[in-house]
Order: C-alpha cells, then structure tokens, then sequence
C-alpha cells in the first residue's frame, strides 16, 4: 500500500482501518524492536528511529500507534525465551497498554490474580494482548523490594481478558484508539510477567537505557509531523519563505540520528552510557519540541482561514501534533 494511499484513508478517520491494519501487520512494523529470533525485523536504533519518522509524516495516528505498540513490543526481550517465541510467531502479535501503575497483582503460588484499571492505551482495538503495571501483593500487604519500596511487576494479558473503555476525547490523533481499560480477577502465568530492565537476550539494544529510548522514539514523531505540516503549508502559501523552519528541521532530525549512533556505538564497545549523556538527550529532545512547537505556531497565524478547515490535512496535522505535546515526555510544568 503506497503511503499516499494511506495518507488519504487516515484524513478525518476516527479509527485506523482494517486495510491499513493489516498493511502495517504485513510489513512487521510493529515488530521493528523484536529480535529476529523471534521472528521480528531486529531493527538497530538509528534505522527505527527513520521508520518511526517516516510513519508520523505520513499520518500523526499512524505514527504514534505504531511507536507506542511497537515500543511495547520491545518488552519481547524481557519474557523467558520459550515464552517469546510462542507469542511471536504470528505477524499480528500487538503487545500495548499503559506504563501507569494502575491495580495489583496478588500473588498466588505460580500465578498473579490481577485487578485494576489503567488510562491511555494507545491501540487498544489493535491489540492482541495488554501489557500492564500493578503492585505485587501476599497475604493482603505489598511485597517490598530490596529498597523497601513496593514491588511492581509488569504483566502481560490477552485482548479477550481485558475490558476496553473507548474514552479518548482529545482533540487529536483521533485514530490511535487510546483508551483505558480495565482488568477484572484474571489470573496469569508467572511466566506472563517481566521486570523491565531485566532481560533475556544479549543485544545493544538491551541496553539503552529505557529514557533514551522513550525520548527519541517519541521526538521523532513530533519530527515527521512538522515536516509534514511545512509540506501542507507550503501548498496554502506557496510564497512563504520556509526554507530556515524546513533546514531546522533536518538538521535536528540529523542530530537525533547521531543521538542514537554515539549510543550504540558506546554499548558496542561495552561501555557505560552516563547519566550526563542522558540528560544532554533529554534537553536536546525537550528544547526541541518546545522550539518547533513555537515555529509551528507562528506559521500558522500567517496560513490564514483554510488552514482552519476541518477537512484540510494541515487541520489535522495540527491537533495531532498538539494533542502529542501534551504526553507526560516533554510537557512543560511550571508550578
């Protein structure tokens, strides 16, 4: 399916379609992150990062659904071997759900018996099993970890144990289907939970650190949705001069890339990424956004009316990108 094509099924589209649904199955993007053990593409950094980029030019929804479920995915590296692979030897294998602590998990021998309700599952309609966070529970009291602090493991559910709460109402990225859903007295295998920084596989990207990994996979989709609102706006005012917003542009997407090469590059070599380089990601990636954010803006007070019109890509563009500035990620809190 050409992305013109999809581009065009996801203007104004409430859901993702089926079509694109099974477009996106059939090339495994939601797999990029798992091995290719377990029949995933095993992408490197850099080259997910591009695919990423390039999924959010085309639709704001597109992009964000896959990175988030693709992202859940990765959690494929975290599950006992045996498990994996069974999980993952069919193409439309979608883990997804929430990084909220949401409910518990009382332990019971061999098993978990989960309750609780957890927000802003992105994919939610798409997904074959819900991943979740609760708090470890024995005996009516919380397990303590070694810090003395309660113990949270992650789970992993199938779609037909979980009930989901169509509740998105913002203003954009309308075809993501991120809902909350809730999970009632459901019990799960030992082996269908995992700690997130524990891993079963010996690979780089093992190793990045979960904060670089989750700056960089989102900061490139604010990247392909301002490129992609240059391109609409250049069409509404094909006079305007948007050469400097347009090299920035590339520029930083550049250095996002050599962000994730100088990673890799360092685990290659077996070595420490430290909490400096971490924040430099992190203030680089939130300056970022908050600079495009204003670029966005000034251009679009100069677009005039038809860039209001809802059945305008830009329209769209617009509050998707907008309604993605207000994750948790790069969210400015002023107190």
């Amino acid at each position: 399916m050409h992305s013109s094509t999809i581009q065009q099924k996801l203007l104004g589209a409430k859901q993702i379609p089926a079509d694109v649904i099974n477009h996106i199955y059939k090339e495994r993007w939601l797999q990029i992150w798992v091995p290719k053990m377990y029949g995933g593409l095993g992408l490197n950094f850099t080259n997910g990062l591009q695919l990423l980029k390039s999924l959010a030019f085309i639709d704001g929804s597109l992009g964000w659904m896959v990175t988030l479920c693709a992202g859940a995915n990765y959690f494929s590296r975290n599950l006992k071997p045996e498990i994996a692979k069974e999980l993952f030897k069919d193409h439309f294998t979608c883990f997804g759900g929430s990084g909220a602590i949401g409910g518990t998990a009382k332990k019971l021998n061999h098993l978990y018996l989960i309750n609780g309700r957890w927000t802003f599952a992105t994919g939610a309609p798409h997904l074959s099993h819900f991943t979740l966070n609760a708090v470890v529970i024995e005996n009516d009291q919380p397990v303590l970890d070694e810090n003395g602090k309660e113990l949270i493991r992650s789970f992993i559910i199938p779609k037909d144990q979980v009930e989901i709460i169509a509740d998105w109402k913002a203003m954009g990225m309308q075809a993501t289907g991120t809902f909350s859903f809730t999970v009632e007295n459901v019990l799960v295998d030992a082996n269908h939970s995992f700690i997130y920084n524990e891993f079963y596989t010996d690979a780089v990207l093992d190793r990045i650190p979960f904060r670089i990994f989750a700056d960089l996979t989102l900061l490139v989709n604010y990247l392909g949705m301002a490129e992609h609102f240059l391109d609409e706006a250049e069409k509404i005012r094909p006079l305007l001069d948007l050469s400097d917003f347009r090299n920035n542009v590339i520029s930083e997407e550049n250095q996002t890339y050599l962000f994730a090469d100088k990673i890799e590059t360092l685990l290659e070599k077996q070595q420490e990424i430290a909490d400096e380089i971490q924040t430099e990601i992190h203030q680089f990636a939130e300056t970022l956004v908050a600079n495009i954010s204003h670029k966005i803006l000034d251009l679009y007070f100069q677009l005039g009316i038809k860039a209001s019109h809802t059945n305008e890509p830009i329209h769209q563009i617009f509050r998707d990108y907008f309604t993605a500035t207000q994750h948790a990620n790069f969210r400015k809190v002023y107190s």
